[in-house]
C-alpha cells in the first residue's frame, strides 16, 4: 500500500489561525496535532496538542506541578483565557521542524520509518511540482493528505492480520 492510498483528509490550520479555534479544532476531533500550513498553503509545522495544554498552564505550576493542587476548579476555567487573541504561529516554537513530508509513491512501511525516526503522531503526504524553467523557480508541494499514526498501526496491523474487523 502506498501513502497516496493511505492519505486521508486532515484538519488543517495555518500559522496566522486563531489558537483557540485550533484548540477547539484538536478538542472536538480528537486531534493529537495539526497540520500547519504557510502562507502558500504547504506544510510548515506539526502543532501537538500536547504544545496547546502547555500554553494553558500557568509557568508557575510548569516549573513547581505541586502547585496544580491548590489553583481552585475557578481559576481553572480560566486558564482557556491564555489563548485568547493569540495566532497558532505564536506557539511554533522558531527552532520548530518541518513537518515529516512523505511522497505519494512512499510504502507503508517507509512512511512507517519516516514516522518513527522524526517522532511525529502524523506526516503529510505532498506532491513537490517540478522547479520553474532553468530550475531557478522553488516548486509548489501539493497536499493530499495526512497519516496519522493510529491509522497506520490500524493498516500494518490489518495487512498483518492483527488486527480484528469486527
Amino acid at each position: 500500500m502506498r501513502a497516496r492510498d493511505l492519505a486521508v483528509a486532515y484538519e488543517t490550520v495555518s500559522v496566522d489561525s486563531d489558537a483557540m479555534d485550533a484548540a477547539r479544532l484538536m478538542a472536538e476531533h480528537k486531534l493529537p496535532g495539526l497540520l500547519v500550513l504557510d502562507e502558500r498553503g504547504e506544510p510548515r509545522a506539526i502543532l501537538p496538542a500536547s504544545q496547546m495544554i502547555k500554553a494553558l498552564v500557568p509557568e508557575y505550576v510548569i516549573e513547581d506541578p505541586t502547585l496544580a493542587a491548590v489553583v481552585d476548579e475557578k481559576h481553572a476555567d480560566r486558564l482557556c483565557q491564555a489563548l485568547a487573541g493569540r495566532r497558532v504561529g505564536d506557539y511554533l516554537s522558531s527552532k520548530a521542524a518541518p513537518p515529516p513530508i512523505a511522497d505519494p509513491d512512499d510504502t507503508a512501511l517507509e512512511v512507517a520509518a519516516l514516522m518513527a525516526q522524526v517522532r511525529s503522531p502524523l506526516v503529510a503526504v505532498a506532491e513537490k511540482d517540478k522547479a520553474g524553467p532553468g530550475g531557478r523557480e522553488k516548486g509548489r508541494t501539493h497536499l493530499l493528505g495526512v497519516i496519522t499514526a493510529s491509522h497506520l498501526l490500524h493498516e500494518l496491523l490489518g495487512a498483518a492480520g492483527a488486527v480484528s474487523t469486527g
